[in-house]
């Protein structure tokens, strides 16, 4: 992947030679001729083009402020409300993640979520402890883990 982006670098260095227009523009429209023409030739690199992992960060990024602000409001309406109406807990949630980095990043996008908290790790990484503010069901909060997080990071590191 390395390579490939060094590669794009270069071919837009020597567009904007090619042409001598050594302007923002110009180095734009060289990225995108070397971006070109290296999906072109994307057969011949064994991982694909680079820019589906980065669509794919861009994904997960755009997924964690989704649900930032969507669990900000929620608990924002329950520290406003009159009535405490919250059922806290904690359960232990079963990943498919393998690797240190994936169940790291998991376990820090749980915690920057606003109600949610990551406890511990257990030892060979495959279930993650987390506290809840507000417990409804535990399956249905699992399988929302599941299908968001955990399938974006699985997007971005295979």
């Amino acid at each position: 992947m390395a390579i490939q982006i060094l590669l794009n670098f270069l071919i837009a260095v020597v567009w904007m030679f090619l042409n001598n227009n050594w302007s923002a523009s110009g180095g734009i429209v060289g990225y995108v001729v070397g971006l070109a023409l290296i999906g072109m030739f994307s057969r011949f690199w064994p991982q694909g083009i680079y820019m589906r992992k980065v669509w794919s960060i861009l994904k997960l990024l755009v997924l964690f402020i989704k649900e930032l602000f969507k669990s900000s409001f929620v608990v924002m309406g329950q520290v406003i409300s009159p009535k405490l109406n919250i059922r806290p807990g904690i359960f232990s949630y079963t990943t498919e993640l393998t690797s240190d980095w994936e169940v790291t990043i998991l376990a820090n996008l749980i915690t920057l979520t606003p109600g949610t908290l990551t406890i511990d790790v257990s030892r060979d990484g495959s279930t993650l402890y987390i506290h809840a503010m507000d417990i409804d069901d535990v399956d249905e909060l699992c399988s929302q883990i599941r299908s968001t997080f955990e399938k974006a990071i699985m997007e971005v590191t295979r």
